[in-house]
């Protein structure tokens, strides 16, 4: 997704990942204190990984009038499902980038993009947009962890692409993404939903900015999204009457 501040999403996603860490630590004394041994959960079958281009992808494989629908900083319970049905209404495939621990606490819902025959992004963990200026070594937990969570969650499917929080690429990141099959992914209509302008606005600004190149950036999460909700509902057929044709971002 674009930068942008006050939402307080990386707040509520380090509170997410430290709940996660505390249920965990809670679990692990019980167990100890009940003198048995965990039992370990069997790892998901990954894919078998194909590295692919370092450079930021954008074009459609659908081309010329190829479309790429691709939805940020998910899966949510409340709005990734109204997304979900939308699309399988009018017959269009999307790209899903998640958050780690989005997936991590949702993997029922990441089973239901996949099932559905929806690609999958790695959004990092906390979608920290300022990662750019962090170390090499945190861009590669953020990134390689997310994907962990992911695959975990998928049952077994790896993301496709990653696309930095706000855009904040590095040529590390980008080639650590690619090594682990995972195209960088970027954008050319950011709709700026989750600044809530309204349906209309959003719409207004997929039909002036379109031409720009065929990547649009929504979002299924982060915040309340009923206008994103009705501006898919109004765009994809839309799309579709222009002769518009819905693919994936280009590998």
């Amino acid at each position: 997704m674009a930068r942008h501040g006050g939402r307080g999403w990386n707040s509520k996603l380090i509170g997410a990942a430290l709940g996660v860490t505390l249920l965990a630590v809670g679990a692990s004394a019980w167990t100890a204190q009940a003198g048995t041994a965990a039992p370990k959960a069997a790892a998901p079958v990954a894919q078998k990984v194909k590295p692919v281009g370092i450079t930021i992808a954008h074009a459609s494989d659908a081309g010329a009038r190829g479309v790429n629908i691709t939805i940020d900083d998910g899966p949510d319970p409340n709005w990734t499902p109204q997304v979900l049905d939308l699309l399988r209404e009018y017959g269009v495939k999307a790209t899903f980038c998640m958050v780690g621990t989005q997936a991590q606490a949702h993997p029922d819902l990441v089973k239901k993009v996949v099932a559905a025959g929806h690609r999958l992004c790695d959004h990092t963990v906390s979608h920290d947009t300022s990662m750019d200026k962090k170390s090499e070594a945190y861009q590669s937990q953020q990134i390689l962890d997310a994907e962990r969570m992911i695959i975990e969650a998928s049952g077994g499917v790896r993301p496709m692409y990653y696309r930095a929080p706000g855009g904040a690429f590095t040529p590390y990141s980008r080639k650590l993404a690619a090594s682990h099959g995972m195209r960088p992914l970027g954008w050319n209509v950011d709709t700026k939903d989750f600044e809530r302008p309204g349906a209309d606005a959003i719409v207004a600004t997929v039909e002036r900015e379109l031409h720009e190149g065929p990547t649009i950036l929504f979002h299924d999460a982060g915040g309340e999204r009923s206008q994103t909700v009705e501006a898919l509902r109004r765009i994809l057929p839309e799309l579709k009457q222009q002769g518009y044709v819905f693919g994936f971002p280009v590998r």
